[in-house]
């Protein structure tokens, strides 16, 4: 059995010496930090996003490979939509963490300071999450979005909310 399986995994006090804090840090933009320093490497930067998670008993974020567990601080948003393309069923989100999921107008809105972001992961322990566009995905997802004539926008036919 992993420890990540045992029951009380979470509750378990960290290895003699170490804390549950940690100096991770996740930026707006979607950059880790360790310590101050950028986490320049894709793959360790990658393995990262694949272990965001909450804690079941706080909901503070954390990063869980299963073995390990530590809480970080997340800025703005755990997730970051990378890309988006058109599967056979719509659009797909591509997540900084590598999974895919169907895009969910309903779920997306236009932040007070401009952003799009949506709801990903519902499904996933702690989930849903909150995901915010990067540029590139933007830039992917603009022939999908429309003016209504009224001065809305559209996104894949549906309202885009505009929160205040």
């Amino acid at each position: 059995m992993r420890p990540g399986e045992h029951p009380e995994f979470f509750r378990l006090p960290p290895p003699e010496g170490r804390s549950r804090e940690s100096t991770i840090r996740l930026d707006g933009q979607g950059r880790f930090f360790h310590d101050g320093q950028v986490v320049d490497h894709p793959r360790l930067a990658r393995a990262l996003a694949t272990w965001i998670s909450r804690h079941p008993d706080d909901n503070r974020y954390i990063l869980n490979n299963g073995y390990d567990w530590t809480y970080f601080e997340v800025e703005d948003v755990p997730y970051f939509v990378a890309a988006v393309s058109r599967g056979p069923a719509g659009l797909v989100l591509e997540l900084t963490d590598g999974s895919q999921q169907p895009l969910d107008p309903a779920q997306t809105t236009c932040s007070a300071d401009g952003n799009l972001r949506t709801r990903v992961k519902p499904d996933a322990p702690g989930g849903p999450y909150d995901a915010k566009f990067t540029r590139a995905a933007l830039v992917d997802l603009s022939a999908e979005v429309e003016d209504s004539g009224d001065g809305a926008l559209r996104l894949a036919g549906v309202p885009l909310r505009l929160e205040s």
